[in-house]
């Protein structure tokens, strides 16, 4: 686990060399394909030397959920296992993990309706009012999803409506426990600042390869529109944004740059909350021999 742009694909590629692993995904954006060069994607012959289960496997348009990674991924481990291998789970989607790790509540389907009336309070009131009522009824929820994500502000606000608990509530409920033994490797650089030019460099390359290509790719589909939750990842939205002439190219890419930043801030605090987790410096090139004898230790003590 970790930030974006922590290293983590390039470290589980040297893992895959030293150990029995099989490779899967923990990406809400990888499952999709032709969301390639925004994702950091892993090129075709990295796939092809090593796999990565979880990675391509449904249409922009499909719905995929964590609970639909969560079932994905503990048959994954069945089937890993049975071959007397080992699951190697690696991406920066913390709800995945958390999914993986706690189980999800069983949460009431989408309600129209209350759809209709949040995007309509939305329209007419703002996101901060959406956010202060999402305080009232859930402030657990509140402090956990940011201001500006609407999608999981009105989905926390849905299932409070409809059920008269919150969400929060609701996964207490519900917590399972993953039946292996994890041996949790988180990285990232330990100093902020070179997180941070990394996450810049990236974008920036990112751009260079195409980046708004492959979105104008999406943006012609008659089928896509901005309220897809591929179409809402980060970077994504921005250069969509960007094609409805909402602003320009060099707003777009410091736009796109600072929501990075945001993410990898948010996914940090979440990690700082995984008392079992065991932390390396990937700032100044990647831990490798460290994580492997970590891992053996871990290993032979099972």
């Amino acid at each position: 686990m970790g930030p974006t742009a922590a290293g983590k694909t390039d470290l589980a590629i040297e893992l895959a060399k030293q150990f029995p692993v099989e490779i899967i995904s923990v990406d809400s954006a990888l499952v999709y394909r032709g969301l390639n060069i925004g994702t950091a994607k892993p090129n075709p012959e990295i796939l092809q030397d090593y796999p990565h289960h979880l990675v391509d496997i449904v249409d922009p348009v499909e719905p995929y959920s964590a609970g639909s990674f969560r079932e994905d991924a503990l048959r994954l481990m069945t089937e890993i296992t049975a071959r007397g291998n080992i699951p190697l789970l690696v991406g920066g989607t913390m709800l995945y993990f958390k999914a993986l790790q706690q189980g999800l509540a069983d949460l009431p389907a989408a309600d129209s309706k209350i759809r209709e009336k949040l995007d309509a309070d939305i329209a007419e009131r703002g996101l901060t009012y959406l956010h202060d009522q999402l305080k009232q009824v859930d402030p657990t929820s509140a402090a956990r999803i940011h201001i500006n994500d609407p999608q999981r502000i009105q989905r926390a606000l849905e299932v409070y409506l409809i059920t008269g608990k919150s969400m929060t509530e609701l996964t207490k409920e519900s917590v399972q426990s993953l039946p292996y033994n994890v041996i949790k490797i988180i990285i990232s650089p330990q100093d902020r600042a070179i997180l941070h030019q990394r996450i810049a460099d990236r974008y920036n390359n990112m751009m260079m390869m195409g980046f708004i290509d492959e979105v104008k790719g999406l943006f012609s589909r008659s089928d896509c529109h901005a309220n897809l939750p591929a179409i809402r990842a980060v970077g994504y939205r921005q250069v969509w944004a960007y094609l409805e002439g909402e602003y320009d190219q060099e707003t777009l890419i410091e736009k796109a740059i600072i929501a990075t930043r945001q993410m990898a801030k948010r996914q940090l605090t979440w990690l700082r909350a995984q008392q079992d987790g065991v932390w390396f410096d990937s700032g100044s090139g990647l831990p490798v021999d460290q994580v492997v004898s970590y891992i053996k230790q871990e290993l032979s003590a099972i």
